[in-house]
């Protein structure tokens, strides 16, 4: 009978060589994927920021403490950009309407980032 085992004795394991938290990793992830819906569903990005708030003191991770610090900044960044634009809008008689895609620019770049970079194992 043939070895059929294909691994390498470098190949030991699913635990990445960086030795990234794995369910720090998994919390960080739910929030950026709670930030995308939030595109469709405002509230979810709430859920989200309120997720970082409470976990931030736990967090053991160098990695995933700066993905935290990442997604808590991208939330409130766009709050206060998107209320900007929405006030702008509003003076405007909705003329200032189309500045709002800017923030959501820059929203769905942070977190296509983030998640790209925590898949890497990374810090942001």
């Amino acid at each position: 009978m043939e070895n059929t085992d294909l691994t390498t004795p470098n190949q030991q394991s699913a635990e990445p060589a960086n030795g990234i938290n794995q369910s720090e990793k998994q919390f960080a992830l739910i929030v950026y994927i709670l930030q995308a819906v939030s595109i469709f569903i405002g509230v979810t990005s709430i859920v989200g920021v309120i997720m970082n708030h409470v976990k931030s003191g736990s967090l053991t991770d160098p990695v995933i403490k700066s993905h935290n610090s990442w997604q808590i900044r991208t939330f409130w960044w766009m709050l206060l950009w998107s209320a900007l634009c929405m006030i702008l809008a509003t003076v405007t008689l909705g003329l200032g309407a189309i500045l709002i895609l800017v923030p959501l620019v820059w929203y769905i770049y942070r977190i296509v980032k983030g998640v790209m970079r925590l898949n890497d194992g990374k810090s942001v």
